[in-house]
This record gives C-alpha cells, sequence and structure tokens, in this order.
C-alpha cells in the first residue's frame, strides 16, 4: 500500500522537472556569454535561490562571478531591507568591467566590484522586447503587428511596416495554428509569440514567411469557464487532418529593412503542416548572406531536396535532392534541427542510404556527390563544428557504445572520411553547447545512474576547467535509487532492446509490487533519455515508483536512434508504434530474473501519445495489463494534425489511419480505465477523448473520466492536481487499497523554464 509519506515523497519527485535546484543541483549549466568573447557566467540554482559562477575558459578559471555575501551586504546597506547572499533578489544580471547590475526590488542596481559598494542606477530598457526579434547588430527589432511585420529602429524609436498586406488566416511571421499554443499563451497574458523571421548575417535583410491558413479546416474549443468568469467563449482554431484536401503553406519572402522592399521566392509555397520552416531551421541564411536555402518535401515525404533562394531577385534553384521508399528526413528526430551545414563550396548532408544516418559530402554548385564522410553501424546526431581550414568535422554520435547505442559520443573526421577519432572516449552520454566563436564546448557527461560532470573541453578533447559536479544528496534522502539500464530481445526473439527499470522506494526483494509501464511510443521521440536528467517524457516514473510500483519505460522497435530499418518499423503502423508486442515481451523478460515483479498486477500509464498507446495496451493485451491511465490521448488519428499523421502512417493511407483509431474498439475493453483530457488541449483536442468515451458508454464499459476544465495539453497549472488522481487511480486499482487523503499543493513551473519552453 501507498503512505502518506509515499504520497510526500512522489511529490517531491513529481517536482524535480518543474522546480530545478530542489533535489538536485549543479546539473545543468546554461552559459550566458559575456560581450561574444570565450567568457561566460552561469547560475546553479541550489533550491533556496541561486549562485552565480563566473568562467573563463581562456586562463582556465571558475569560481564565483562575485563574492555573494558582500554584494548582499552592498545592497542591503544601499536599499534599507534585510538580503539573503544563499537567495540573492534576482536572476538575471550583466557583468560588465568589474560591476555586477540587476534589477531587484522594483529598481535597477550597479554594484562596484572593486570595493563592493552599491547604487541605483539608471536603467536602460532593453533593446528589444519579448515579442521582438533583435538584429544581430542590435539597431532594429522586428514585431508582428497584426497580419504584419513592423521594424523599429532602436536608435531614435521610429518604426516603420515591413508588409501591409497581411490578413486573417494569411498573416506574416506566423507558424501553423495547430501548433501556436494559444491556449497556452493565454495563460500568460501573451497575445502570440516572437515572429518567425532570421535576420541576414548583416543585419540588412529579413526572412519570412507568408502563411496561408485560408482553406484549412476550422476546428473548435469550447472554454466553460472564462477568466473572466463570464460565459463560455468559443475558440476557433485552424487545424488540417490526415487526408484534408487542404494543408497550411509558407510563401517564403525575403524583407528589405532599409529600402521596405519585398521579394518573394519564385517557387510554389511550402506545405508547413506543423512547424515553420524558419523555426524549425529548416531554412537558413548563407554565412555570408548571399543565399537563403531551405529544406523542402512533397506532402508523401519520400523527397528531400535542399534549395537556394537568391534574396536579391526570388529565383529559387534546386542543389540537390534524394528519394526514398519511406520517408526521406533530415533528422531522425522531428522536434530537432536538420543535420545539415553549409560550406564555401560544399553541403554537409545527412542521409540513411546505407541504413544508418550519415554525412555526405555534395558540391554546392553541381549537387553532385563528392564523397561519403562518415559510416558504421552507428548514426550521426548533431554536426557540432566544422574547421574548412583543417577539413575536419566534429559532431555527436550515437551507438558507439557498446553497452547503451542511444548515448551520444563527441566525434571527429575529415572530409574525405579519414582520420576518424572520438573527442570523448568513454562510456558515458554526453550533451554539448558550443561556444558563439567555436573555440571549445560546453559537455555535460552523465548516464541514467551517473549524476553529470560539466566541463569545458578544446576540440582535442582536453579539459580546460570543471566546472560542476551535480549533487544529488537531496534526491538520495528522499530514498530515490538510480534506475537500472537494461537490455532485452523485443518480440522478435533477435532485435535488442533497450530501457530503464525503477524499483519502489525501501525496496525490498523478499516482496511482490505491482508493475507500471510508463510508456510512449513516438515515432519521432524517445521515451528513454540515455543522461541522467529523464527528461519531460521521464516525468511520471520517479514519482509512481515512490508509490511503490516497479517502473518499465522502453524505447521498442520503430522509435527513432537507431537504424533506418529500426526506426520505420512504425511506417504505416502507427497504430503500434513503439510495438507494444515489445513491451510485452520486455516486461516478461525482466520478470524472468527478477521475481518481485508481479506480473498479474501490471499497469499502463502515458500522455499524448502515451495516452493513445496506454488505452491501446488494454484494448491489445488484455490479459497484460489490468489498469491503464490515458492522459491527453491522442484516440484516433483520423481527427488528429496531418503533418504528424501523414508522416508516419503515409499521405494517402486511410486504412492505416483507421487502424490507428482506439475508438473503433472500445467493445474490448476488460480491465479498469482512466481517461483524462484538458477541455482547451489545442494540440490533441478533447474530442479524441470524448469520442473514445462515448464507444465506452455505447458498449456498456465502466471507466472512469475526467475533463478538467481549461487545461492545455501538459495540465502545466493543473500538475499536481491531475498526477495525483494518476497515482490515486494505480494505487486503487493495482495495490487493492485506498489512496492516502494527503494531497500534494500545487506546483508552480520554474519561469525560466516557461521560457525556454515558449523559445
Amino acid at each position: 500500500m501507498s503512505t502518506t509519506q509515499d504520497y510526500q515523497v512522489a511529490e517531491q519527485l513529481l517536482r524535480r522537472a518543474a522546480r530545478p535546484g530542489e533535489l538536485v543541483i549543479g546539473d545543468k549549466v546554461r552559459p550566458q556569454w559575456i560581450d561574444g568573447g570565450p567568457r561566460f557566467w552561469y547560475a546553479v540554482r541550489t533550491g533556496a535561490g541561486k549562485r552565480f559562477v563566473l568562467v573563463d575558459p581562456v586562463v582556465g578559471t571558475c569560481g564565483p562571478a562575485f563574492d555573494h555575501t558582500r554584494v548582499a551586504a552592498a545592497l542591503s546597506a544601499a536599499c534599507g531591507q534585510p538580503v539573503d547572499p544563499v537567495a540573492l533578489p534576482f536572476t538575471v544580471l550583466e557583468l560588465t568591467g568589474n560591476t555586477v547590475e540587476f534589477d531587484a526590488f522594483g529598481e535597477y542596481w550597479r554594484c562596484r566590484l572593486n570595493d563592493y559598494t552599491c547604487e541605483r542606477a539608471e536603467f536602460t530598457p532593453p533593446p528589444a522586447g519579448p515579442l521582438d526579434v533583435l538584429s544581430p547588430d542590435q539597431k532594429v527589432a522586428v514585431s508582428q503587428r497584426g497580419h504584419d511585420l513592423w521594424a523599429r529602429s532602436l536608435s531614435d524609436g521610429r518604426e516603420w511596416a515591413l508588409t501591409t498586406d497581411g490578413e486573417p488566416d494569411y498573416a506574416y511571421g506566423t507558424g501553423p495554428a495547430s501548433t501556436g499554443n494559444a491556449t497556452l499563451l493565454r495563460k500568460f497574458g501573451l497575445p502570440h509569440l516572437p515572429p518567425v523571421v532570421a535576420f541576414s548575417p548583416d543585419s540588412a535583410k529579413v526572412l519570412a514567411h507568408r502563411t496561408d491558413e485560408r482553406t484549412v479546416r476550422r476546428t473548435h474549443l469550447v472554454e466553460s469557464r472564462p477568466a473572466d468568469g463570464g460565459a463560455p467563449l468559443l475558440h476557433t482554431q485552424r487545424y488540417a487532418y490526415a487526408g484534408d484536401e487542404s494543408m497550411p503553406r509558407a510563401e517564403m519572402v525575403v524583407l528589405d529593412i532599409a529600402e521596405g522592399t519585398v521579394v518573394r521566392a519564385q517557387a510554389e509555397p511550402l506545405l508547413m503542416p506543423q512547424f515553420s520552416p524558419i523555426a524549425g531551421k529548416w531554412a537558413w541564411w548563407a554565412p555570408d548572406g548571399s543565399a537563403v536555402y531551405y529544406l523542402d518535401r512533397p506532402r508523401d515525404l519520400r523527397t528531400l531536396t535542399l534549395h537556394r533562394l537568391d534574396p536579391a531577385t526570388g529565383e529559387v534553384s534546386t542543389v540537390l535532392s534524394e528519394t526514398g521508399s519511406t520517408r526521406v528526413e533530415p533528422n531522425q528526430w522531428m522536434y530537432e534541427p536538420p543535420i545539415v551545414r553549409m560550406l564555401a563550396d560544399e553541403v554537409l548532408w545527412y542521409s540513411q542510404r546505407d541504413g544508418w544516418g550519415h554525412l555526405y559530402r555534395y558540391d554546392l554548385h553541381t549537387g553532385a556527390l563528392l564523397g561519403q564522410v562518415t559510416s558504421g553501424q552507428w548514426a550521426v546526431r548533431q554536426i557540432l563544428r566544422v574547421d574548412e581550414a583543417e577539413r575536419v568535422v566534429y559532431f555527436t554520435a550515437s551507438g558507439l557504445v557498446a553497452e547503451d547505442p542511444y548515448r551520444r559520443t563527441v566525434c571527429r573526421v575529415a572530409l574525405d572520411g579519414s582520420g576518424f577519432a572520438k573527442v570523448t572516449d568513454d562510456a558515458l552520454d554526453h550533451v554539448v553547447t558550443v561556444s558563439p566563436g567555436q573555440e571549445y564546448f560546453i559537455d555535460s557527461a552523465s548516464s541514467v545512474d551517473t549524476p553529470p560532470v560539466s566541463r569545458v573541453r578544446d576540440w582535442a578533447g582536453r579539459v580546460l576547467v570543471e566546472m560542476e559536479r551535480a549533487d544529488i544528496s537531496r534526491l538520495a534522502a528522499t530514498g530515490w535509487t538510480p534506475p537500472e539500464r537494461f537490455r532485452v530481445k523485443a518480440a522478435d526473439g533477435v532485435t535488442d532492446l533497450y530501457g530503464v527499470l525503477y524499483r519502489p522506494r525501501e525496496f525490498d526483494p523478499a516482496k511482490r509490487y505491482p508493475v507500471v509501464d510508463n510508456l510512449y511510443p513516438g515515432p519521432q521521440v524517445n521515451r528513454v533519455s540515455p543522461c541522467f536528467d529523464p527528461g519531460g517524457m521521464g516525468l511520471d516514473a520517479e514519482p509512481i515508483a515512490a508509490l511503490g510500483f516497479v517502473v518499465v519505460a522502453l524505447d521498442g522497435r520503430g522509435t527513432p536512434g537507431r537504424s533506418k530499418s529500426f526506426h520505420d518499423a512504425s511506417y504505416g503502423h502507427l497504430a503500434d508504434a513503439g510495438c507494444l508486442a515489445d513491451h510485452v515481451a520486455a516486461l516478461r523478460q525482466l520478470a524472468g530474473s527478477r521475481p518481485w515483479m508481479d506480473l498479474d498486477r501490471v499497469g499502463v500509464l502515458g500522455h499524448s501519445g502515451g495516452g493513445f498507446a496506454a488505452a491501446r495496451a488494454m484494448l491489445d493485451f488484455p490479459e497484460v495489463y489490468k489498469a491503464a491511465v490515458a492522459l491527453s490521448g491522442s484516440h484516433d488519428a483520423r481527427y488528429f494534425n496531418a503533418g504528424f499523421v501523414e508522416a508516419y502512417d503515409g499521405a494517402d493511407n486511410a486504412e492505416a489511419w483507421a487502424r490507428a483509431s482506439n475508438v473503433d474498439l472500445a467493445d474490448r475493453l476488460v480491465g479498469k480505465l482512466l481517461l483524462i483530457h484538458g477541455e482547451m488541449d489545442d494540440q490533441v483536442h478533447p474530442d479524441h477523448t470524448l469520442r473514445l468515451a462515448d464507444r465506452l458508454i455505447a458498449a456498456g464499459k465502466d471507466f472512469e473520466l475526467l475533463l478538467v476544465p481549461g487545461a492545455e495539453h501538459t495540465f502545466l497549472d493543473f500538475l499536481a492536481y491531475v498526477r495525483t488522481r494518476c497515482w490515486d487511480f494505480l494505487v486503487r486499482e493495482l495495490m487493492g487499497t485506498q489512496p492516502p487523503a494527503y494531497r500534494p499543493a500545487p506546483i508552480a513551473v520554474d519561469p525560466e523554464l516557461l521560457g525556454e519552453m515558449f523559445s
């Protein structure tokens, strides 16, 4: 049974993702570069506040950015209020010479670090607001006004229109409404996101697109409890379903800041079912500003083409193109930038033509293939740097660590394919941030059971500065133990699969524990992170384990991160993305050597695509899964985002879309099912859950339904309440006991995390 103390620990672990620093200190370094040089500062969240650290890789130093105690005393003396040096009253600062400037107590302060005296300073407003895009020379800001783009001079405040013909559903600088997060933006009082534009390197021009959604399907959400307390509100959203004739399209344009001219691409508009090509880094400027390059795919996604756009004339030409028998993608992970790099006269191009994700070199002017740069049964993950003088490319790759093919390694190879070497030659996962000048990189090395160590390295792999070794003492004090990374065979008995297993708090191998399969099927991302941070997909596993469950998470066949054939197992099979049969096989293999796993009490929990898969597990494998929690589930592919469904099931495959429907299988339900959805979910509309509920009612099935008023896709402002309802359900149905009366407090998400989310 789960106790009040178990729930309190689960609450702490649930807060881990939303409130960094409360349980783990120093696990992430987010560099703030100083004046574009090699130095940077970063802040370490401690739970109580922050400590600020200054790093100079050139001289190899890392230490406090200033004396926190003396700054606190100086600020207190100047403002007359007590100041705690452990919780300084600011989160952002400016380090300039021998001074530090910040905003505190509603005023702007400047503290001299030679004598530690603070004084009020004249506040200079930031040159660009949060909804502006600033030019590289910091002289102009571009913003969205109505349906058009405007420029503002930051020297004299002069404003002028860059476009004048924008109109509703045919506006400049916006992405598709289906992924615009309108519900979330309204919650934070934001009218829209910053415009989707990209300045040329010389700040003279702006790349943008006009988004045409005039004929895209209209869908609707009803907000039953508006913030003003009035009558329900109807919100209309442009949202294309799989198979719809009309999709959002992007008309590429180049805007001249000074002249006010508009150059339109002389090409067909780009299909844009989910993301702006500019926001997704599918369109970018050449380093010298002489051209714009962009990627394009037809609706069946089986051809990927690199185009060149002349910003002066709008003329568009083809640089190179690749066609395959299934989708051709510039990265297996949908939400990550394309793995393409333009050189002076060449293109580094990512392709899976030999069965693995590798780099190929093409002539930029003729499109001729010059050679394969990387090869082997592993995959390139990210291009970090290209040294054209030395003819070397640095990159991260997965598949080079024998014990875990998902861990990332920093590597180098000559552009002719010779001289391959590992820059980080160990068995850890490496998360990398490259400095602005590309002189060095910040490396965070960890694994699921090894806390991260953050260092600055040069391109030979030498450590220049060690910055942080994550402190997990508070996490361990909760009774948390590291998850176990495991390897099992897939349902085919041949393919190796990898996952993690979380043991219950106060684990006793003499006992038998109920099991929860915490799944996400992809196929666009992985459920399991190879590093210490469990990530957003791992939000639920640790809290559920704290309640007394064994929790298993797995990446089955059809998910990214391995070979092309491994990922393509889900192509045309979105109904079984992530392969539930693999999950069943894994559970049985794990329990075979772990008698404390009780396979008579197996539940499943998932969110979004995981919500679909959780319900599907109950319908396809009722003999295995006895209880399921489906949060924000995309239960019917026929009524889901066209860009997602068609990417993985094909652009003309109505039979496959129908197979990816839980609604039509509702009469199979045997076990216990909890459906949860946000009323204002504009990513996966609540009708997905209500369609399933309708069929369950028609079939006379018992189930539980929670529709959360005002909630969006992630339940951001209902996180504690919704997760507690999930815990209660699993405790009742799998443990057979009543949950404790304890209710966790609401969780306020860290503001900086929200900023990262919107960025």
